[in-house]
């Protein structure tokens, strides 16, 4: 489990937060409230560097922890995840850092990165303006960070503009199928000079020394998205198991969990989840052996961490589908558990660090060729 340092007990929280999910799904966004819940369970220290304060968990743990929430709500796990923001921020100076920390470890950062827009050069920074879509969590955020385009200074690699929440304009459209609880919203900035010691690049090299911030900084930020799609087949896996042995249907036909075709499928689908988990994790773990014995994450260790990621949350969403396929003809009812579970898995699929092209850039990278997507590493 988390660590809980101001006493509060996880269990509770995820108690909490079975009763109000369908609140934050009607309002389409997790409050600030609970934000705050989340962070007296250490979720939002848990990649602060130890230097500040933190608490920084092993990535596996972390997961592990997110994975338990999104069984719960999906929106939430989504949500939750992104305390492994931190990673990123280890980019940025150690000054800038002290004073993002200077009341405290728990900091929840949301990002609206894409489209990334170009912002005028200052003598201090940049002057950002622009619109950009999908900053999950910004409801309850302490900092937003916006895209801007790569440039000589960052290697060609993005860099992440930090502002805080008076200094952007929260557009709330947030109008979607899946995980329509996170609250990922478009931001608008007009006309804000950010210092350049308030930006880091992307995947850029930490200026902290410790050894989460030697892990593979994009795969972990796949790994904290996949294992949301993972929670929510695990719920929907659990609602399979439920309802199989009482659900009879309007024909007459034999309770579900009577009839071979749900037997199968059910135990096909628990191979399946739990075959991609286990390796998923048990990469993560090695890997994380790897950097602690100070040895430096490799090109394999990093496309392996992607591929493992985008295969698990494919694997997830298919599992739900598969659940709905057998299920007869309940879930065509739009208060179904497995309609909105089906909605929630298929977002990690379908997110741009998870896709398709993950398994093309991965499968070069192990073979020995460079990678076929830009931000692969």
């Amino acid at each position: 489990m988390v660590h809980t340092p101001q006493g509060a007990g996880f269990d509770d929280v995820l108690a909490e937060l079975a009763q109000r999910r369908q609140e934050f799904r009607e309002q389409r966004y997790v409050p600030k409230d609970f934000v705050a819940r989340l962070k007296q369970i250490g979720i939002y220290r848990a990649a602060t560097p130890g230097k500040f304060g933190g608490q920084p968990l092993p990535p596996a743990e972390f997961l592990d922890t997110i994975e338990r929430i999104s069984v719960v709500d999906g929106s939430t796990g989504w949500v939750a995840s992104f305390g492994s923001a931190q990673v990123y921020l280890a980019a940025l100076p150690l000054d800038t850092q002290a004073e993002l920390y200077r009341d405290g470890p728990d900091v929840a950062f949301a990002g609206a990165l894409f489209p990334m827009q170009r912002a005028a050069a200052t003598e201090r920074g940049y002057l950002v303006d622009g619109h950009w879509k999908f900053a999950s969590g910004c409801m309850g955020a302490d900092l937003i960070g916006v895209g801007l385009p790569g440039d000589e200074d960052s290697g060609g690699k993005p860099r992440t503009a930090v502002l805080r929440p008076d200094q952007v304009e929260i557009v709330q459209d947030w109008d979607v199928v899946g995980m329509r609880a996170t609250g990922s919203f478009d931001i608008v900035v007009r006309g804000v000079e950010v210092p350049r010691e308030w930006t880091f690049i992307r995947g850029g090299a930490p200026t902290v020394d410790e050894p989460l911030y030697h892990y593979p900084t994009i795969a972990y930020a796949s790994q904290v998205l996949a294992v949301v799609g993972a929670g929510v087949a695990r719920a929907a896996l659990d609602h399979a198991k439920q309802v199989g042995g009482g659900y009879t249907g309007v024909t007459g036909a034999p309770k579900l969990a009577d009839r071979a075709y749900y037997r199968t499928e059910v135990a096909r689908a628990e191979a399946d989840l739990s075959s991609a988990r286990a390796w998923f994790y048990d990469l993560s773990d090695q890997v994380w052996q790897h950097v602690l014995r100070g040895d430096t994450a490799t090109d394999e260790h990093n496309a392996r961490l992607r591929l493992a990621s985008a295969h698990l949350a494919r694997v997830a969403s298919g599992v739900v589908d598969r659940l709905v396929e057998i299920s007869g003809t309940a879930p065509i009812y739009t208060e179904h558990p497995l309609r909105d579970l089906a909605g929630d898995a298929l977002v990690p699929k379908q997110h741009a660090f998870l896709g398709p092209a993950i398994f093309d850039s991965a499968g070069a990278v192990l073979m020995g060729l460079p990678p076929t997507s830009p931000g692969f590493r």
